[in-house]
């Protein structure tokens, strides 16, 4: 399987306003896909549609080797997914939310999970709705890894959380794909983050794609394999974004922009921050 993840021509309009439109998006077997773009730009509506969530107009969507939504329950019982919203019950205690989603998935790792349920300082008999933001992201990345799949989707699994937590999550991802090689398809306005992890990412704006490039050609400052569908002119375009980016940073308060590592937002008009942004002072997952 050379891509866990195509999208080939889809268009979806889910009403007058905002459509996706001709998208195509292809995530290699093994790499961490970063998906990024501003509030509004499609990137959550896209996870929906890989997922089967929703229902493209036209188009193609395979996942692991299988059409979507065709073959929908064979590809998530081997897909871990994080939504935007913890959607868990809040009467329930985390070992019990284990113990249930546990029972769903053949491949569950109960090892794992109480080693997760250790690393990340949960405590089993908390109600979930009594956790922290910070404490119920972990608890959605915990069951996302205890699954075992061979793909991740996470949208905006780190959003607002502190960098604290940030780095325990993004740990604990990067030491999951190492052991298991699963892929994962990760959405985030963190652009600091992302180039940290992303062996590819691509750029959402208003439902079309801006760029697809592989994150070691864009720190290079080099154009992609020709093999891929990013050209010599896109990587030039990429390139010129992420100067302005360096000379222009700000908050768009209204705008629904990207956060830069320094805390601040990126306008809706600059899609892609470059690479130097984030300052001396932030820690870096290791």
């Amino acid at each position: 399987m050379t891509n866990v993840i195509e999208i080939d021509s889809l268009h979806y309009r889910p009403g007058k306003g905002f459509a996706l439109k001709d998208l195509s998006i292809h995530v290699p077997a093994g790499a961490i896909y970063g998906f990024l773009g501003p509030n509004g730009s499609g990137k959550t509506t896209t996870i929906r549609l890989v997922l089967g969530l929703l229902r493209a107009q036209s188009g193609r969507i395979t996942v692991l080797g299988d059409a979507m939504p065709g073959d929908a329950p064979k590809i998530l019982a081997r897909v871990g997914y994080v939504p935007e919203q913890p959607h868990l019950d809040p009467t329930l205690t985390v070992d019990e939310i284990l113990r249930f989603q546990a029972a769903f998935y053949p491949t569950w790792d109960h090892e794992r999970a109480a080693q997760l349920l250790r690393q990340f300082q949960l405590d089993g008999e908390r109600l979930f709705g009594r956790l922290s933001k910070g404490q119920k992201a972990k608890v959605m990345i915990l069951l996302a890894l205890a699954q075992q799949g061979d793909l991740l989707v996470l949208d905006e699994p780190t959003d607002g959380l502190d960098p604290v937590v940030r780095r325990d999550i993004l740990a604990a991802l990067l030491d999951y794909v190492s052991q298991r090689g699963a892929a994962v398809f990760i959405s985030s306005h963190l652009v600091h983050e992302i180039e940290r992890i992303c062996d590819w990412i691509a750029v959402m704006d208003d439902g079309r794609l801006v760029t697809e490039v592989p994150m070691a050609a864009q720190k290079r400052h080099k154009a992609p394999p020709s093999g891929r569908r990013t050209g010599h002119a896109r990587a030039d375009a990429v390139r010129a974004l992420r100067a302005r980016a360096r000379h222009r940073r700000g908050r768009d308060v209204g705008g629904g922009g990207m956060e830069t590592g320094d805390g601040g937002l990126l306008p809706r008009d600059r899609r892609i921050v470059a690479g130097g942004d984030r300052p001396r002072s932030r820690r870096r997952v290791r």
